[in-house]
């Protein structure tokens, strides 16, 4: 059963995090470029449609949900200690929590901040001459690829941790309960005697009997 979920859980975080990339890369390659900006005057700018706002909102969101379920799934390492500091587990399950994290932040503005600049269809002056507004390249595939890193990130640290619970358990107390300090032995009985019963004639216990 405990196998069943992990591979359930890997392949949804796994499923949402190549959707999240390719998008993110759909929405680099759709993004508005200066090329296909239109100046009919010096202080005008038409901007043809691009739907590289809504994939790079949907890589966001694909993005957050994997973030959820695998924390959700594993619990905060943060408020959880482990007994054993020199525990191998332990210590690749933080650092991968914590690169995980960083790599989802800066995925994720990225990926919202493109999105929304790519809407932004308005005029910039730089010392006293227009420019239309465009999002730089890179902006979404630096994204897209922070954002499958934050999920190998994740699910190694999801399967790291569960490996440690399961088998080495570095956070939970031993199963075998504590005796006292108390020697516990094996009762110990003198051997029985395994010599079968000698049956004697009635006649011949009498006769002992007068003897």
């Amino acid at each position: 059963m405990m196998e069943r979920k992990t591979v359930l859980m890997c392949g949804v975080v796994g499923f949402l995090g190549l959707l999240s990339a390719a998008t993110g890369f759909g929405a680099e390659a759709t993004r508005i470029k200066g090329s296909q900006v239109q100046s009919p005057s010096p202080s005008e700018c038409i901007y043809p449609q691009s739907p590289a706002m809504a994939l790079g909102l949907t890589a966001a969101l694909a993005l957050m949900i994997a973030q959820i379920i695998i924390n959700v799934s594993t619990g905060c390492i943060c408020c959880q200690k482990s007994p054993h500091p020199s525990d191998s587990n332990w210590r690749v399950a933080l650092v991968c929590f914590v690169f995980s994290w960083f790599a989802f932040v800066i995925a994720f503005l990225l990926l919202l901040t493109g999105a929304a600049l790519n809407n932004r269809h308005s005029e910039v002056m730089y010392f006293g001459n227009y420019y239309c507004y465009v999002v730089k390249p890179g902006v979404f595939a630096g994204g897209s690829l922070l954002s499958l890193a934050s999920v190998i990130l994740g699910i190694i640290y999801y399967l790291t941790l569960t490996s440690a619970k399961n088998g080495n358990n570095p956070w939970g107390n031993s199963s075998v309960p504590n005796q006292g300090g108390i020697a516990m032995g094996q009762p110990q009985f003198p051997p029985q005697s395994t010599q079968e019963p000698v049956f004697v004639h009635e006649d011949t216990y009498i006769r002992r009997q007068f003897t």
